[in-house]
């Protein structure tokens, strides 16, 4: 497996040694110990997640604050993905700041995306199977989302008009958020 910083420091790109021949394909979607190795510190994922998602639907901007926060390991199982993740972290030099990568079926990449961040995805083909590994469980008392298209993050989801639930509608202007990371 193949570990490739992003420009948001924690933040990691995992890319699979992908072992095909005549009968199809295998790879190794997650191994523990390299895992914890690569983040440099020891983990424990308590709670899977699986979204379906139709074309263009937009999830997201999503967190929790302390002290439930969570850190998750995303992929896409079917379909792909453009996965965000925004640095909430304060003192961070990076702080406001977002990566955008490209998940899917295909490129089977995984992201890290460690407490102190923001995270969300938008669905580039019908039917989008994400999947993700959570190192906290789902506390509806301390979840925030800001909002997917705040004018100070500059993210280009590619799409004015994505489908979006009523509670990410109903979300936090990143100027207005006091982060706690």
């Amino acid at each position: 497996m193949v570990i490739e910083q992003t420009l948001l420091e924690g933040v990691l790109l995992f890319v699979p040694r992908v072992f095909s021949d005549d009968r199809g394909s295998f790879f190794e979607s997650f191994n523990h110990r390299a895992f914890e190795e690569a983040i440099g510190h020891a983990v424990e994922f308590v709670q899977d997640n699986e979204s379906v998602s139709h074309l263009n639907v937009l999830r997201g901007l999503h967190f929790q604050l302390p002290p439930k926060t969570q850190g998750k390991l995303v992929r896409v199982v079917k379909g792909s993905v453009l996965d965000v993740a925004v640095d909430l972290r304060k003192n961070s030099s990076t702080f406001g700041k977002h990566v955008a990568v490209n998940l899917s079926a295909e490129n089977k990449k995984q992201l890290w995306i460690p407490p102190g961040f923001a995270h969300g995805f938008l669905s580039l083909e019908e039917g989008t199977i994400f999947n993700y590994k959570c190192t906290d469980y789902y506390a509806p008392e301390t979840e925030c989302t800001i909002q997917w298209n705040d004018p100070d993050l500059e993210i280009n989801w590619g799409i004015k008009s994505p489908i979006i639930s009523a509670k990410d509608q109903d979300s936090l202007l990143f100027h207005t958020f006091d982060s706690p990371f």
